[in-house]
């Protein structure tokens, strides 16, 4: 029998009733279920509120110091399951709507995904600002509101489409205008003399209006602030051009401010998308910047004291344009002098890199950002002044003065936003202790000399409420029933799940949970591509942003020589395999978009050939995002960390397998190398070359060609995709790709791809032994509590913002 409501659910299922009735305006007769979830998400948002507000009153009283993260991507996914989480409320909400007849998992699946980023960086930021709130650190983040997103994918024939996201179409019930929050975000003209100092006098001006979104901790200790921009032209309408007929032109000046929140990441292949990208970064920091000076002469009235009431930390280096922005502010706003706010910048700004490849440390055309920042670029000048003159003085050579300016002078001349906010930051952190490494070696070595404290290392993590309890609430229950409940509030307290390794009945009931979360996705993938999956083969999947580095091509070769195997020798004992795929290409990047098309030939052919009896079936799954990690993390076996080592800072879709009792096979790369550190070598699958060798290969003439011709496997698929098998229709489709390999290989798929197939073969002895794989999941899951987001913030609150609890 259904138990009793609650009480407390049954005050509830009134205040969702008063909420359909009085804010949504239907009543439950008429009511369709979209009226339903957003009378449910304004009745939890109304207990939201309070805890937000108590929150922010505490911060005030208390003076305490506040975290400020800006970030061009938070990919927060659905919010309605994880506030009702947090707030320990899900009992009385489930109870709540069962008393309307609904359930909340059917509610839940009709919130869209908030399109505000794509890949680990979003992801890494969304798990920050929660942990931020677990821990009860006040925090803002800042961001942009897109109204678009990146783009939501489709695959039409093998071929990503790119179509707008619709997310806001019809309202964010989780979002506060703030409308007081204004700020003019000025473009060009140029600066002035005014008596001593000078004026910036911009020749276009947008308007950043604040929308705000609360972010609930851990049990609902505290709830901090997401506050995304949207903008404003200052007149929406030119009346007088549209009265004379120009209707189009009288709407310019608003367009063109919306183009600055329609998309995230618009295509920089030209100069029009560059000149967008800088002003779209420009838009949200200078935004950012200004309101945090805003609140702070507020509350505290003098400038002098920011670095004691303010940390501001720059996700990579999309908003390094705030070092000059606050430094502008600081100079013209507020009279200080230029070493004076120098110092005020260095000491308040923080700032993480994610990246190593060169393309990525953004850099712009000096004309480019001259124009569109002529104020910025004058103070950018200056502290290049200062850098370089720091370099003379220890005895640096041309070279190291060259690789630490500010300013790139080969060819091209450019601004390097990297080493800008290397220079105006006081710490610099890597992501993973490779990667750390690998700054001070490699892109700033230099810097690193100049300035050899600032770079530290704070490894990468993710929330363990999310990635656990809410997207895998069987193994949540199964892991409370063996070693209580306090993994929920430490998820280093896994760790107790050693003493458990073999309990052979404990291994039964979490592999019981995987087939069911195996039969959802199954079901799930059916309806959503029309392939129907095993729920009993191993699954394997590669989840991530498609790009070269993260190797999709690898897997795709390699699963071209296991379909030759299985069918020439059909007499082994074959392991069924799902390969699960799932990623966006950036809409400019020919190579990742013909990688997804490759993946949708290959799986068109396997997938209907009958000789491989059902052995091996490979889905490409569109429009990846969390709400669909969340569905599939939970459901796989095997995870594809597989990176050319030395090229992935961190990742942080390890840590999620991983933490979902998967195994991983990997190179040594990012923070693979530390999960094999904790999880020890027999439960984890290492391949391939290291960095140093990957390095070593470059450097000493790398012939790609002579490995490939002597792997037969390797040789026999490149050639079955170069000569047109996969891809009847236009034989020549893959040529180029597969000539790359030949020519230049610069991620390694040739060298490394023997290492790789032997590694997939010592999965499949893994899988061969049933009790053995049974128990995988214990050392995995019990030594990756470790990698919480909650470890990683409380390493950032200590060593680098010098924040506690409030």
């Amino acid at each position: 029998m259904p138990s009793t409501p609650s009480p407390q659910a049954q005050a509830l299922a009134a205040r969702i009733d008063d909420a359909l009735r009085h804010r949504v305006g239907k009543d439950a007769r008429s009511a369709k279920r979209h009226d339903w979830f957003t009378a449910a998400a304004l009745a939890l948002r109304d207990e939201v509120i309070d805890r937000w507000m108590e929150s922010t009153r505490r911060t005030h009283a208390a003076g305490a110091k506040r975290v400020y993260y800006l970030s061009l991507e938070f990919l927060i996914g659905r919010l309605l399951r994880d506030a009702v989480t947090n707030l320990g409320m899900v009992r009385d909400m489930e109870q709540a709507l069962r008393i309307h007849g609904l359930e909340l998992g059917d509610l839940a699946e009709l919130e869209p995904d908030a399109a505000l980023g794509n890949g680990g960086l979003g992801r890494l930021a969304a798990c920050f600002m929660e942990s931020l709130a677990s821990l009860n650190i006040p925090a803002y983040g800042y961001g942009i509101r897109y109204v678009n997103g990146m783009f939501r994918q489709r695959i039409d024939d093998g071929w990503q489409v790119e179509l707008p996201e619709t997310w806001l179409a019809h309202g964010n019930p989780w979002e506060f205008d703030r409308r007081e929050s204004c700020y003019r975000i000025g473009y060009g003209g140029e600066v002035v003399a005014k008596g001593e100092a000078v004026a910036w006098q911009p020749s276009e001006v947008v308007e950043a209006s604040a929308f705000d979104t609360p972010v609930v901790g851990w049990r609902g200790k505290r709830i901090n602030t997401l506050r995304l921009w949207t903008a404003n032209a200052l007149d929406p309408i030119r009346l007088d051009a549209f009265n004379a007929g120009d209707h189009l032109g009288a709407l310019a000046d608003q367009m063109r401010a919306d183009s600055l929140v329609r998309v995230l990441y618009p295509a920089d292949s030209s100069p029009a998308g560059q000149e967008l990208r800088l002003r779209q970064e420009y838009f949200f920091t200078s935004a950012s910047i200004q309101d945090i000076v805003r609140r702070h002469i507020q509350y505290h009235g003098d400038i002098h004291s920011l670095p004691d009431k303010a940390a501001i930390q720059l996700n990579d280096t999309h908003p390094a344009v705030a070092v000059a922005e606050l430094m502008r502010l600081m100079i013209d706003s507020h009279g200080l002098e230029f070493d004076v706010a120098l110092d005020l910048t260095r000491r308040t700004i923080a700032y993480t890199n994610h990246t190593l490849l060169p393309e990525a440390l953004e850099s712009w055309p000096l004309p480019l950002f001259e124009r569109m920042l002529p104020r910025h670029m004058q103070i950018i000048y200056a502290i290049n002044s200062r850098v370089l003159r720091d370099a003379r003085r220890q005895g640096m050579d041309d070279g190291d003065v060259a690789a630490i300016s500010l300013i790139d002078e080969n060819g091209e001349r450019r601004v390097r936003m990297a080493n800008l906010a290397f220079a105006g930051a006081h710490s610099v952190n890597g992501v993973a202790a490779l990667h750390t490494d690998l700054m001070k070696s490699t892109v700033f070595s230099a810097l690193h000399r100049l300035y050899p404290g600032k770079i530290n290392n704070k490894t990468n993590g993710v929330t363990p409420r999310r990635w656990l309890q809410q997207c895998n609430p069987g193994l949540t229950n199964v892991l409370r029933d063996a070693i209580g409940d306090a993994f929920l509030d430490d998820a280093e307290q896994l760790a107790a799940l050693n003493d458990h390794a073999d309990d052979a009945q404990l291994a039964e009931r979490i592999a019981e949970v995987k087939r069911s979360n195996k039969l959802a996705l199954a079901a799930h993938l059916k309806d959503l591509t029309g392939i129907r999956l095993n729920p009993d083969a191993l699954f394997d999947v590669q989840i991530k942003r498609i790009h070269e580095y993260k190797r999709q091509l690898l897997n795709l070769v390699e699963t071209v020589a296991l379909y030759d195997q299985i069918r020439s020798h059909p007499e082994r004992d074959w392991v069924p395999r799902v390969k699960i795929f799932g990623g966006k290409a950036a809409s400019s990047y020919h190579n990742a978009k013909l990688i997804i098309k490759l993946a949708g030939d290959i799986a068109r052919r396997v997938n209907n050939d009958p000789s491989v009896g059902g052995l091996l079936k490979i889905v490409f799954v569109p429009n990846y995002n969390v709400s669909l990690a969340e569905r599939i993390i939970p459901a796989a076996d095997l995870s594809e960390q597989i990176s050319t080592a030395g090229m992935e800072a961190s990742g942080t879709g390890n840590m999620k397998f991983a933490l979902n009792g998967a195994l991983t096979i990997g190179t040594l790369d990012g923070a693979n190398i530390e999960i094999k550190d904790r999880v020890g070598d027999d439960n984890i699958i290492i391949f391939g070359l290291t960095a140093d060798e990957v390095a070593a290969q470059r450097a000493g003439g790398y012939t790609p060609r002579a490995i490939i011709e002597a792997s037969r496997e390797l040789h026999q698929a490149v050639e079955a995709i170069a000569s047109g098998v996969f891809s009847p229709d236009d034989p020549g489709r893959y040529r180029g790709l597969m000539d790359g390999l030949y020519d230049h290989d610069w991620f390694m798929v040739a060298a490394d791809f023997d290492s790789y197939a032997a590694a997939q073969r010592a999965v499949d002895s893994r899988w061969h032994d049933a009790a053995g794989w049974r128990r995988s999941p214990f050392p995995t899951i019990a030594h990756v509590g470790r990698y919480s987001s909650d470890r990683t913030i409380g390493e950032y609150a200590r060593d680098i913002w010098q924040v506690g609890p409030a």
